[in-house]
């Protein structure tokens, strides 16, 4: 199965050349690492930033230059930084391509939730519903099981939700699905991984067809 730069390193394949693609926190925030040589791709962070490069080496980190998640980032040349009213501007209008983003629940309708556990403090909900409300596509990074080995691909949500009906895609450290027609549609399975492992760590709807290949990285 994948770790986390496992799963950031698959997703990175779904980046376009000229896309505008704005990384949630935790795992997407890796993908960065990993964009595809000979595309040119603009990463926009809500805190106000297009041009987000990957992350800095140790020693070279500018306390100044951070991506939503607060963590040290970098920029490549001809990027802009800017007040977060206008970058909720650009993404309200519908300017991001594609958005990536975590979750700890998402269910086999699309619906997902990964900004609240009941009783647990949050900072706030940051910028993930504008994100879902207004991107075009979004993919989801996750771990498919919570440490207890519960599915978190469910077939609905329990968790206060961000979106309704919203995600297209999803990377776990076993495989990528694409969701749609009320179901979780198995596109390909990890190195190592079983389908037997994948429909045990899946509570919700899956389709698997008869070509699902293993992912290459």
């Amino acid at each position: 199965m994948l770790d986390k730069n496992g799963i950031a390193k698959r997703i990175a394949k779904e980046v376009k050349d000229g896309m505008y693609v704005n990384l949630g926190i935790g795992i997407p925030t890796l993908v960065a690492n990993y964009i595809p040589d000979g595309i040119s791709v603009v990463l926009q962070s809500e805190n106000g930033l297009l041009g987000m490069g990957p992350f800095p080496l140790e020693g070279e980190e500018d306390a100044d230059l951070i991506n939503a998640g607060k963590q040290t980032i970098t920029t490549l040349p001809g990027s802009a930084t800017f007040d977060s009213a206008l970058s909720f501007g650009m993404i309200r209008a519908g300017k991001v391509d594609l958005t990536i983003l975590g979750a700890m629940e998402v269910s086999e309708n699309g619906d997902i939730a990964n900004w609240k556990i009941p009783g647990k403090m949050v900072k706030g909900m940051g910028g993930a519903m504008d994100l879902v409300a207004s991107a075009k596509n979004i993919i989801v990074a996750m771990q498919q099981v919570n440490k207890h080995g519960e599915s978190k691909l469910l077939k609905s949500c329990t968790l206060p939700l961000t979106g309704v009906n919203c995600v297209k895609k999803i990377v776990t450290e076993l495989g990528v699905y694409e969701v749609k027609d009320g179901a979780f549609h198995l596109l390909e399975r990890a190195p190592g991984v079983s389908l037997e492992d994948i429909k045990k760590a899946t509570e919700g709807k899956l389709v698997i067809n008869s070509d699902v290949k293993e992912m290459e990285l």
